[in-house]
């Protein structure tokens, strides 16, 4: 049989004497698929995650921390690891990044502080001994995919000797200070896309103490967050990258600033590990955003040559900004601007846009 086919074979497993519609709710960047299932009035969502290609367990592991941390994940209500199913809450269809296209001013403020003190939660529930740590090989093969997918396969350039050792030099100041960050769960994808408005008829129970619910526009002042499975044990500014450096939309830097200075109020009053000086705490920022950019450069490079997902592209220009504009501040990852530089100058020879 085919996915299709084992998937509905399961779900009639699962409500044997009741009719049920399936549609597709969403695809992402890796090889998951998911699908909505009305039941009556009321929807459920099938993750569809190929076992050859993903793995379930860490879906469900990390659901449970999160879930334990006080914040809005899909609930693990049935699942099938052998052929790759689970079952979910679901958490409705209006994206932070739906909501935030669609009315910017009025709703902008009230999210991303929701998205803090959400991600608050999660930092101050954290456990050295529940997560892979974000540890420096995994730290230095994300930023590899940078020469090897964007430059090499996207660029077609090749490095000489002294470009590659120039960057690998970089790598290593980057590792350095993400090493030296204080650790605490991230999630890795924590941006647009993956944070859900949930209006109060979704929300599979009341508002937990300290939520609110906005009047004007209804929504629970809690996302809910999706696409946690690949979270680790690593650098604090991480998350907050993913965040305020969205590969998918942007935001005036004085903006930026401002909501970072108030996640960083709230963290030291909810006793998160974190910078007293808030100087260093943004320099911790801008270098793990220079972690996070050189890699999904690389990712959405991948995505295209490998995968045939051709719409990552329109996504480069904005990620690339946000790489030069952390290497212009930092005498350290002035050989990297350099480097970008050169690449640009090729890249407009050759007669890529990107």
């Amino acid at each position: 049989m085919n996915r299709q086919q084992l998937r509905d074979a399961w779900l009639q497993s699962l409500f044997p004497d009741t009719a049920f519609s399936v549609t597709t709710a969403s695809a992402d960047a890796s090889f998951r698929s998911y699908f909505r299932v009305a039941i009556g009035a009321r929807t459920l969502i099938v993750m569809d995650a190929p076992p050859q290609h993903e793995n379930c367990r860490p879906f469900i592991q990390v659901a449970q921390l999160f879930l334990q941390a006080g914040v809005h994940v899909p609930q693990v209500l049935a699942q099938n690891l052998e052929q790759g199913f689970l079952l979910l809450t679901d958490l409705g269809d209006t994206t932070y990044l739906q909501a935030l296209n669609s009315d910017p001013k009025n709703t902008a403020r009230q999210l991303y502080s929701a998205a803090t003190d959400a991600l608050i939660k999660i930092q101050g529930a954290s456990r050295t001994d529940e997560l892979p740590h974000y540890d420096e090989a995994m730290l230095l093969r994300e930023m590899h995919l940078f020469p090897d997918w964007y430059i090499a396969k996207h660029l077609q350039v090749t490095l000489d000797d002294k470009q590659r050792t120039a960057l690998e030099a970089v790598f290593q100041h980057i590792v350095q200070n993400n090493l030296a960050q204080p650790h605490v769960y991230v999630h890795r994808d924590y941006h647009s896309r993956n944070l859900m408005v949930i209006t109060p008829p979704l929300s599979n129970s009341p508002p937990q103490a300290g939520e609110r619910t906005n009047e004007k526009s209804n929504f629970l002042i809690s996302p809910g967050i999706l696409d946690f499975q690949d979270a680790v044990f690593g650098p604090i500014t991480y998350d907050l990258v993913s965040l305020f450096k969205d590969a998918y939309i942007s935001w005036d830097e004085a903006e930026i600033l401002d909501w970072l200075i108030r996640y960083w109020e709230k963290a030291r009053a909810a006793g998160v590990p974190i910078h007293t000086d808030f100087a260093e705490f943004y320099r911790d920022y801008e270098w793990m955003g220079v972690q996070r950019h050189l890699k999904v450069l690389g990712i959405f490079a991948r995505l295209y040559h490998r995968d045939g997902k051709e719409g990552y592209l329109k996504n480069l220009p904005l990620v690339m900004k946000y790489l030069r504009d952390a290497c212009e501040r930092y005498e350290d990852l002035k050989p990297l601007l350099k480097l970008l530089d050169t690449l640009e100058n090729k890249q407009t020879v050759m007669g890529f846009s990107v």
